[in-house]
């Protein structure tokens, strides 16, 4: 029995029961930022209804076919391991620092000074263009996933719209991102803002986190504990989840000795993100 993929209002492909991943690209035109965003849809291989699919929003979605994301999810679906879930590449501009970050504050630096109007993107133009697109008014759950800056950028838009998502990714997220430099008084408390806007957050009791690092994801040591920066500041973010009531069953921490600040080290973490989201 055949499955249809509906897009653009047209039946592109009829598709046999089969576990090959389709990509289709399509370009916004965003009037928020003022450049044409390229974004790649990773298509499941079979479904039913489109209420049987989940919506993954990957920001940084040029670094995917470096993965490659295809090679990953077909070999996923040929293991009968995954459910079916639609991801989305974002592809980033040449503003990138200064479009994701955090919406209700630049850093000390001025950089994600455009985190709202990137935000706005995402929840005027591109959730509207993938619902035209597919046909589709909602989605079994949707959740966003990033690298990086990418991964402070999805944290911050799931945390301030929880009614919208059920899962986010982080992968070596920037969680440094912070309001004062080390030279001018910074303090761990009171000064990233990530942190500190979860501590004046609220608990959303169906939202679930998975945190990656990597033993080697950088070099620096600013309390010199013996622990890198990275780690330091996803653990006190886990701590920060957990006042607001979250526990184990939310967050899962994944940290990957010898793993890197790069994509290969990200190819494998991906990999176990979409099996504890998504997998049978």
């Amino acid at each position: 029995m055949d499955r249809y993929f509906i897009f653009d209002d047209m039946t592109i492909n009829t598709m046999p029961i089969h576990t090959d991943v389709q990509i289709n690209q399509s370009t916004i035109d965003s009037v928020y930022l003022e450049r044409t965003v390229v974004v790649d849809f990773y298509l499941p291989p079979q479904f039913h209804t489109l209420e049987e699919v989940s919506l993954l929003l990957i920001n940084d979605g040029q670094d995917l076919v470096k993965m490659p994301l295809q090679a990953i999810l077909t070999k996923l679906y040929s293991n009968n391991n995954l459910l079916p879930v639609l991801c989305v590449g974002i592809y980033c501009g040449e503003e990138r620092k200064r479009e994701y970050g955090v919406a209700y504050s630049a850093d000390y630096l001025g950089r994600g000074d455009k985190a709202g109007l990137y935000n706005k993107f995402i929840f005027d133009e591109l959730l509207p263009f993938i619902r035209k697109q597919f046909q589709a008014p909602s989605f079994k759950e949707k959740a966003f996933a990033g690298f990086s800056l990418g991964g402070l950028s999805a944290l911050d838009i799931v945390w301030n719209h929880a009614s919208e998502f059920a899962k986010v990714g982080v992968f070596s997220g920037s969680l440094w991102w912070r309001r004062k430099s080390y030279e001018n008084g910074y303090n761990n408390e009171t000064d990233r803002l990530m942190h500190l806007q979860l501590r004046y957050g609220s608990f959303y009791p169906w939202l679930q986190f998975f945190l990656q690092c990597g033993s080697l994801d950088e070099k620096a040591d600013r309390n010199s504990n013996g622990i890198i920066d990275s780690i330091d500041d996803t653990l006190d973010l886990m701590t920060a989840l957990k006042a607001k009531g979250y526990d184990d069953t939310h967050i899962h921490y994944l940290l990957l000795e010898d793993g890197k600040h790069d994509i290969a080290t990200w190819t494998i973490a991906m990999q176990l993100f979409l099996q504890w989201g998504w997998g049978k």
